[in-house]
């Protein structure tokens, strides 16, 4: 089943403790369609400005991502500078040029409107409002947002979430939205406000999913469930990990017949699988050469991590 995602495309310059890579090919809807490739048709809604070149476009090609909905425009891409050499689980944004993005206005293909599923990465919560207003027999919505449309564009993110089944966000940003430090009362309130589902990075520590009675056909709300994040030795460059986690985790759901507790639990393993590969080198480099073998090697690795044998004392 097709998975058409709305988000930028975009080239970064990022500074780690392991080096530098000046105008690497990024974006949020870049990580989020590599990942989700793996397990599914993905179909792109962005823009891109004069500098993003046949080179560019063979990554998503060699992908099979469909970029009939990636708009060319005058002018230059979306651009990001960052740095972590203060710490590498918060970067330090030293520049950003919106370039053709400022004047994003998504337009949907007509071959993409039978996509089954919508993934509404990190924009202005009006874009993704109005990308998911057209789209309306999607079968599952997905959507992310940061603190800078929480703080400032409170009311229309609040209007978005309304059409918003799963939300993925960090747990800063969980408890931002709701306005309490306590984890477990913020995920709560946040599940007041539309989604369904949500799930909540703790990046180098995992994920936890929280649930509604909506969640699922049952109508019964399942525990919170925690997933792992595998323990690396190295980390290049965390720069989209969380983009690809939510590839990862929707792709694998859109692989699937049907969305079921175990099968949402299984997807966020998937999830942690591609974000923990993007971290191995910078930018989408390691994304663009996976391998289904690699990535069923690394599940399993994740599956190990939280079995437990039970034994008798």
């Amino acid at each position: 089943m097709a998975i058409t995602v709305v988000g930028s495309v975009a080239f970064d310059t990022v500074e780690t403790p392991s080096g530098r890579i000046d105008r690497c090919l990024a974006g949020a809807a870049t990580y989020f369609s590599l990942a989700a490739s793996y397990f599914t048709d993905v179909r792109v809604i962005a823009v891109v400005g004069e500098d993003f070149t046949e080179k560019e476009e063979a990554v998503f090609a060699t992908h099979g991502i469909d970029t009939r909905g990636l708009e060319r425009a005058e002018g230059k891409s979306f651009f990001w500078q960052g740095s972590y050499l203060d710490n590498l689980n918060e970067a330090k944004t030293l520049q950003t040029d919106l370039n053709v993005f400022a004047s994003f206005n998504p337009k949907i293909p007509d071959v993409y409107r039978d996509s089954e599923y919508l993934f509404l990465a990190n924009i202005d919560p009006v874009l993704q409002r109005r990308v998911r207003e057209q789209m309306p027999d999607v079968k599952l919505v997905g959507g992310d947002t940061m603190n800078y449309w929480i703080n400032d564009h409170r009311s229309n993110l609040l209007e978005t979430l309304k059409g918003v089944d799963v939300l993925l966000i960090n747990d800063t940003e969980s408890k931002l939205l709701a306005g309490t430090r306590n984890p477990v009362k913020a995920a709560h309130d946040v599940l007041t406000m539309g989604p369904k589902s949500l799930v909540v990075k703790h990046g180098e520590y995992g994920a936890t999913a929280f649930f509604s009675p909506r969640s699922f056909h049952s109508g019964v709300a399942p525990h919170p469930f925690r997933a792992p994040a595998l323990p690396l030795a190295e980390v290049v460059d965390p720069t989209g990990a969380g983009d690809s986690f939510a590839g990862g985790f929707f792709g694998y759901i859109a692989s699937q017949p049907d969305l079921t507790p175990e099968v949402f639990k299984r997807a966020m393993f998937y999830g942690g699988v591609m974000g923990s590969f993007t971290v191995e080198q910078f930018g989408t480099g390691r994304l663009q050469q996976l391998t289904r073998d690699e990535i069923e090697e690394r599940f399993a690795i994740f599956r190990e991590l939280t079995h437990l044998e039970s034994q008798r004392s």
